[in-house]
């Protein structure tokens, strides 16, 4: 049973981490991670909405018909959508701003509601906490490796998340390649990431 549960919980940090093996929730890494700060603050919120509703849904999965199931789970993700949106708003106001309407949208994400039904709608209560956290934590750290390598590059500092303390990374000297904060440098960091993972997983 323990071994079961590490199991699922280690797998969301590499060999399922969602958006260079599974390719999932696309939309926000490519969006938000022009900064570290930004790129935590929305893989913490979406980790959120993935642990809590995992545990609900696995919960509930015996008594949730099937033929509503995707419905269900939708109310239920939304649900705690709310809960991160209006927390965020009340003790992360500045973070919340720049994240925008990209919190609502966890809603629907591809990652969160794939979980519900790949995983929670199956399996117990404990493995579902175990999948969704270590999910969450995969996602958390694939953005803001993202986040970093756009920022170092395009504004040339570092962003410390939840403080938003900026700290410069190259001397005063360097001209920042702006390329890599715009949507195309998004595109182009999350393809060279997708490569050097790929080749590692060949390794």
């Amino acid at each position: 049973m323990a071994k079961s549960v590490v199991q699922e919980f280690t797998k969301g940090l590499w060999a399922e981490i969602p958006p260079f093996r599974l390719v999932l929730g696309l939309c926000p890494i490519l969006a938000v991670t022009k900064s570290v700060e930004n790129g935590f603050g929305m893989g913490m919120a979406t980790t959120f909405v993935l642990v809590c509703s995992n545990v609900l849904i696995s919960l509930l999965r015996n008594v949730i018909p099937k033929k509503v199931r995707i419905a269900c789970f939708i109310v239920v993700i939304a649900t705690f959508v709310t809960v991160v949106e209006l927390l965020m708003q009340a003790f992360l106001y500045p973070l919340f701003l720049k994240l925008g309407i990209f919190i609502p949208l966890i809603v629907v994400n591809c990652i969160v509601l794939g979980r519900a039904e790949a995983f929670a709608a199956k399996n117990g209560t404990v493995a579902s906490l175990a999948d969704g956290l270590g999910m969450g934590i995969g996602y958390t750290l694939a953005l803001s490796l993202l986040a970093a390598f756009r920022e170092i590059l395009g504004s040339g500092t570092f962003t410390l998340p939840l403080v938003s303390t900026v700290i410069p990374v190259f001397p005063s000297s360097y001209q920042p390649f702006t390329f890599m904060i715009e949507a195309p440098g998004a595109f182009v960091g999350l393809g060279l990431m997708l490569c050097m993972m790929n080749m590692l997983g060949k390794k």
